[in-house]
């Protein structure tokens, strides 16, 4: 890559690095395998980038890389453990903040019990805001199989949350 290319690339890395590393954590639940997933992607786009015309395709290309190398790895043997839940160290404060934080905990715990193609879905449709045709461009498959996989993602973290659900609910 040509100096100009790479300040380019440089400029794009810097400004998603976040979005992409947070994306990362809401489908697998760890903060360490999130970084290693976004730095796949980024070690990838890199080595496209030259080929890339619309730049405005990063994003889905990203996306969809993080995507693909959650659901690979999720299909690798090592890989099959199961989460098992961190409680934090100190307790949740009272107020909004400590409310947003336990529902944000709850959340993520929930996540973790679903399949991992049923929680990219999740993801992508209710946290990164993509509609159908989206998500079935990011995840290679029709829309018939997003939504699908949202009804049963939605179930999946239903049933994972349980009683966390009346828990995160104001008191009336």
């Amino acid at each position: 890559m040509d100096q100009h290319d790479e300040q380019e690339f440089a400029e794009y890395f810097a400004a998603r690095r976040e979005a992409v590393r947070r994306t990362a954590f809401l489908m697998c639940g760890d903060w360490h395998r999130a970084d290693d997933l976004a730095q796949t992607a980024f070690v990838a786009l890199h080595r496209k980038w030259r080929k890339i015309r619309d730049k405005g395709a990063l994003d889905a290309y990203v996306r969809r890389s993080v995507v693909r190398a959650v659901i690979d790895e999720s299909r690798r043997p090592w890989r099959r453990e199961r989460f098992v839940d961190q409680v934090p160290d100190t307790p949740v404060p009272d107020g909004e903040v400590g409310d947003a934080v336990a529902t944000r905990q709850a959340l993520v715990a929930g996540l973790r019990r679903v399949p991992p193609r049923q929680r990219a879905v999740l993801v992508l449709r209710f946290l990164e805001g993509l509609d159908v045709a989206a998500a079935a461009r990011v995840l290679g498959c029709s829309e018939g199989t997003v939504k699908s996989q949202t009804s049963r993602g939605l179930e999946a973290l239903r049933a994972a949350l349980g009683d966390a659900i009346d828990d995160l609910r104001p008191a009336s």
